[in-house]
C-alpha cells in the first residue's frame, strides 16, 4: 500500500509526503521547518518518523528548510550530484553521513520502496521527477515541467496516481505584472506546465491506466484552483476522455491535501 499527501504545493513552497507500510519519506522541503512539522502532525504523522528526503532540484521553493530539517532530525537527503553542487550553503548543514546520491534514470531502494528518478525539462542543474513503487503499485511526482515529450510520457505510463504540475493559465500570465523575461521563462520549454497542457497529458495517460491525479505547483499570481480544475476537465472532455473514470483533485498551497491511498 502507498499513501500520498501534498503537505504544501505551489510556487511559494513545495513539500510532499509518501508512505508505505515500512517507509515514510518527504519529497522536497520548500517551506519552513515549522510548517512542515505542523503539516505532518495534521495527518497524524511526525517529522521524527521520516526515513529520508528526496530532492527534485535546487530552487528555493523546493529546498528552503532542507538543511535545518536534516540537521535537527538527522534525516538522510537524496539528490543527484549536480543538484547537490547547486544547493549552496544549505548543504553545509547536512552531515556527511546524510548526504546521499542517486543518478537520474537509475533505480534505488529505500526499505520497501523502489525509487526511479527521471529527468525533466526545467531550468535547474539536473532536475528530476520520481516514480515510486511498492510492489505493483506506482505513483509519480512530476512538477516543474517546461514541456511534455515522449520520454516523459513513457515515464508516467502505468501510474495509478500522479501529482502533475498545472502551473499557470496563459491569459493570466500574459496580463500579469511579471516582467517580460519572466513570462517567457515560465511558458518556455524549460519553465512550467500550463493548465491546458496538464489536461492533454492526463487525457493521454488515462489510456495507460491512470485513475487518480492531483494538480500541483499552481502559481499564486497566474492561476487558481477552480480555474485549473475547470480547464483540465474541459480538456479531458475535448479529447473524449471519460471523466467518470478519473479522480481529479487540486493540491493546496497552504495546507495538506486529502490523503490518497493506492
Amino acid at each position: 500500500m502507498l499513501k500520498f499527501c501534498s503537505l504544501y504545493s505551489g510556487s511559494s513552497g513545495n513539500c510532499l509526503f509518501v508512505s508505505s507500510n515500512n517507509t515514510k519519506i518527504l519529497v522536497d522541503c520548500g517551506t519552513s521547518c515549522k510548517k512542515i512539522c505542523e503539516g505532518l502532525a495534521s495527518i497524524s504523522s511526525s517529522i521524527e518518523d521520516i526515513d529520508a528526503i528526496l530532492i527534485t532540484h535546487e530552487h528555493s521553493d523546493h529546498i528552503q528548510s532542507l538543511g535545518m530539517i536534516s540537521e535537527k532530525f538527522d534525516i538522510p537527503v537524496y539528490a543527484n550530484l549536480e543538484t547537490w553542487n547547486a544547493i549552496g550553503k544549505i548543504k553545509e548543514k547536512v552531515s556527511l553521513k546524510n548526504i546521499k546520491y542517486f543518478n537520474n534514470n537509475e533505480d534505488f531502494t529505500l526499505n520497501d520502496l523502489s525509487i526511479h528518478p527521471f529527468s525533466i525539462p526545467h531550468d535547474a542543474a539536473n532536475p528530476c521527477g520520481f516514480n515510486i513503487h511498492n510492489g505493483k503499485r506506482k505513483i509519480s511526482i512530476a512538477t516543474d515541467l517546461g514541456h511534455i515529450d515522449g520520454n516523459l510520457l513513457q515515464e508516467l505510463e502505468n501510474s495509478s496516481f500522479i501529482l502533475l504540475e498545472s502551473n499557470y493559465e496563459p491569459e493570466m500570465l500574459n496580463v500579469s505584472r511579471y516582467p517580460f523575461h519572466l513570462k517567457q521563462r515560465i511558458k518556455g520549454p524549460y519553465g512550467h506546465l500550463s493548465n491546458e497542457e496538464a489536461g492533454k497529458t492526463i487525457s493521454f495517460l488515462m489510456k495507460k491506466d491512470l485513475k487518480q491525479v492531483m494538480l500541483g505547483h499552481l502559481s499564486k499570481e497566474n492561476n487558481f484552483p477552480e480555474l485549473a480544475y475547470k480547464t483540465v476537465v474541459e480538456e479531458l472532455m475535448h479529447n473524449n476522455s471519460d471523466i467518470n473514470t478519473i479522480e481529479l483533485n487540486v493540491a493546496h498551497r497552504n495546507e495538506p491535501s486529502k490523503i490518497i491511498t493506492i
